[in-house]
C-alpha cells in the first residue's frame, strides 16, 4: 500500500491547477492513465474565455454562458466563474504563462461561437492547452509526485462511513496496487472516444465516470454531449480538430458549390451555438452532401493557425484551395459526476473536477472556451477547501466493492460500440434508435459488469468495461429526456419543453434498495 494526503486521478488542466494550488506541506500524488501530455487539455486548440476587453463585462459572459447552455445551467455557479475569470487569467499571465498579445502588449482577444464580445485568450495561436499545461507543470514543487501509466480501476470505500479512502490501480505489467488517501479526486476527463467521430484524445473513454458510478456516486446530465461542428474528415475518418476560432476569424461553412449552409438558420450564422451548427452539417451529410470550411476569408491563415495548418498539410489538404472537408464529432460532455462548486460528491472524501464532473456550469451545451476556464476555476476552489481541512488520518479499512469474477469477456468490440453510439445516440436521436441501443447494450449484462471484480482483467479490457457502462449511462439519459435542449437533440421531440424539463436533471446512481437489488436512475430537479 502507498499513502498520500491527496490522490488525483488524471493530469489535465483541472488536475494540474489543483495540485499547484494545494499547500506545499500536502503530499500530492498524481496517477495518470498514460502520461502528462496525452490528454484533451494538452490538445486544446481553443482558448480561455474571460471578460477583459473594454466594453465587456463578466455579466455579459454570464449571459452568453446561459444562452449557450439553453438555460439548464446552475446560474449562481456560472456567475461566480465568470466573475473570477479575469483574475485567473491575469494571475497566469503575470506568473509567466505566455498568451498572445497585440502590438501594444495587451492580450489579443478573439471571437468564438455564441460569444457576444471578443474575449477569447489564446497562446501560440491554436496551441493554448499545450502552453497552459507546460506552464502549470513547470510550477510543480517537491510535494507533488507523478506516477504515469497507472490505470485506476476501483474506488475503495468504507461503506459504513460513506467514505472513499483510496483506489486500486493496475500497472502496465499487470500488477495491481493500492493507494490510500483521505482525499481522492477524479479528474479523468470526458468520454469522446465512445463515438466513432471525435476530437478527443485516445484516453478519453469515460473511465472516471464509470469508476464513480460503480462506487455509488451520483452522475447527472449524461445526455448532454456536445458535438464539435468541424473535425477534419478524409477517407471516412476524422483526422483532428479544426478550432472554432477559425470561424471566429471569418471562415464559413459551405457546400462544394459554395452555398453558405448557415444563412437563415440562426442569427449568428457560422458562429451559432455548436449544437445548431453540428445539427445543420449533419442534416447535409445524411443527404450525401459533403460540407467544407472555406478559409479564404481568413488572412494569414498559416501563421494564425500553425497547428491546424500543419495538420492539413500532413493529410494532403492544399490550403491554397481554401476548402477543408469537415464533419461534426463528439467533443465534450456537459454531464458527469455530480458535484458542488468545490468538486465535492455525495461520497465523503471523493471529489471530481474537470470534464469528468458536472457542476452545472455548462448547462445543456458548453460555451466555447469555457472548459479550460472551468477546470482552473473549480480546481482552485477545491484546493482552497482541502487547504482548510485539518490533517486527515488515512483510513485503512475498506469494504470489498465487487467480489464476483467473470472470466468470459463478452462485451462488444470498442469500434463496434463507437459506431453504434454514433448511429443511435449521437447528434440526432430518436426513441426508436435509443430503444434499439438500450436493448443492444442490455445483451451484454450491465448488472453483472457493475458487480464484477476487475482485478484479473488487463487495462484494455477494463477500459472496454468502462466504455460500455458510460455508453449505457448516456443512452439511458437520452431516452428519458423527452425534449431537445443544447447538446441533446431528439428528432421525435424537436423542441425545448421548459415547463417540464428546463431545470430538471436526470440523476444516475447505483444504490441498494430494501429488497437487496440495485436501482439505477432517478429524476430530480436541479438545485
Amino acid at each position: 500500500m502507498k499513502h498520500a494526503d491527496v490522490i488525483i486521478i488524471g493530469s489535465g488542466i483541472a488536475a494540474l491547477q489543483l495540485a499547484n494550488k494545494l499547500a506545499k506541506n500536502i503530499n500530492v500524488m498524481i496517477l495518470t492513465k498514460k502520461d502528462l501530455r496525452t490528454g484533451n487539455s494538452y490538445m486544446a486548440q481553443g482558448g480561455v474565455a474571460a471578460a477583459m476587453a473594454p466594453g465587456d463585462d463578466f455579466y455579459l459572459h454570464y449571459l452568453d454562458t446561459l444562452e449557450a447552455g439553453a438555460h439548464h445551467n446552475n446560474a449562481e455557479a456560472v456567475l461566480e466563474m465568470t466573475k473570477s475569470a479575469p483574475k485567473l487569467i491575469k494571475d497566469l499571465w503575470e506568473g509567466g504563462c505566455t498568451f498572445d498579445e497585440d502590438s501594444n502588449g495587451s492580450l489579443l482577444l478573439g471571437m468564438e461561437g455564441a460569444h457576444s464580445r471578443n474575449r477569447i485568450i489564446h497562446s501560440g495561436g491554436d496551441a493554448t492547452g499545450k502552453h497552459m499545461v507546460d506552464h502549470l507543470l513547470s510550477k510543480f514543487d517537491g510535494n507533488i509526485s507523478v506516477k504515469p501509466s497507472v490505470f485506476v480501476y476501483e474506488l475503495l470505500l468504507n461503506k459504513e462511513k460513506n467514505t472513499c479512502i483510496g483506489v486500486k490501480a493496475k500497472h502496465p505489467d499487470g500488477r495491481n496496487d493500492v493507494y490510500l488517501a483521505p482525499h481522492i479526486v477524479v479528474a479523468t476527463g470526458g468520454c469522446g472516444q465512445l463515438y466513432s467521430f471525435t476530437s478527443n484524445a485516445e484516453t478519453a473513454t469515460g473511465d472516471g465516470m464509470a469508476l464513480a458510478y460503480r462506487a455509488g456516486a451520483m452522475l447527472a446530465d449524461m445526455e448532454f454531449v456536445q458535438f464539435h461542428p468541424t473535425l477534419l474528415y478524409l477517407e471516412g475518418k476524422t483526422r483532428g480538430l479544426i478550432s472554432e476560432a477559425v470561424r471566429g476569424e471569418g471562415a464559413i461553412l459551405v457546400t462544394a458549390e459554395g452555398k453558405r449552409i448557415m444563412d437563415g438558420v440562426h442569427p449568428l450564422k457560422d458562429l451559432a451555438p455548436r449544437h445548431i451548427v453540428s445539427q445543420t452539417i449533419y442534416d447535409y451529410l445524411r443527404k450525401g452532401t459533403q460540407i467544407y470550411l472555406d478559409i479564404t476569408p481568413v488572412s494569414d491563415f498559416s501563421s494564425r493557425f500553425p497547428t491546424i495548418s500543419e495538420l492539413c498539410r500532413k493529410h494532403g489538404i492544399d490550403l491554397k484551395e481554401g476548402l477543408i472537408p469537415v464533419v461534426p464529432g463528439s467533443h465534450f460532455i456537459m454531464g458527469g459526476i455530480k458535484t458542488d462548486l468545490h468538486g465535492r460528491t455525495n461520497i465523503n472524501g471523493l471529489y471530481a473536477i474537470g470534464e469528468a464532473a458536472c457542476t452545472g456550469i455548462h448547462g445543456a451545451n458548453r460555451l466555447a472556451s469555457n472548459s479550460l476556464l472551468e477546470g482552473m476555476f473549480v480546481g482552485g476552489k477545491l484546493a482552497d477547501w482541502i487547504n482548510q481541512q485539518l490533517g486527515g488520518k488515512v483510513d485503512t479499512y475498506y469494504t470489498a466493492q465487487n467480489a464476483k469474477v467473470f472470466h468470459d469477456m463478452e462485451l462488444p468490440d470498442a469500434d463496434v460500440l463507437k459506431k453504434a453510439m454514433m448511429d443511435r445516440a449521437g447528434i440526432v436521436r430518436t426513441r426508436e434508435a435509443l430503444v434499439h441501443q438500450k436493448d443492444w447494450l442490455a445483451k451484454y449484462g450491465l448488472e453483472e459488469w457493475l458487480e464484477a471484480s476487475l482485478d484479473h482483467l488487463g487495462t484494455d479490457e477494463i477500459d472496454r468495461v468502462f466504455m460500455y457502462i458510460t455508453a449505457w449511462l448516456i443512452t439511458e439519459a437520452a431516452f428519458q429526456r423527452t425534449e431537445s435542449r443544447g447538446g441533446h437533440y431528439r428528432e421525435d421531440f424537436p423542441h425545448e419543453d421548459p415547463y417540464n424539463w428546463m431545470k430538471r436533471q436526470i440523476i444516475h446512481q447505483r444504490k441498494t434498495v430494501k429488497d437487496g437489488k440495485h436501482e439505477y436512475n432517478q429524476i430530480a430537479f436541479a438545485t
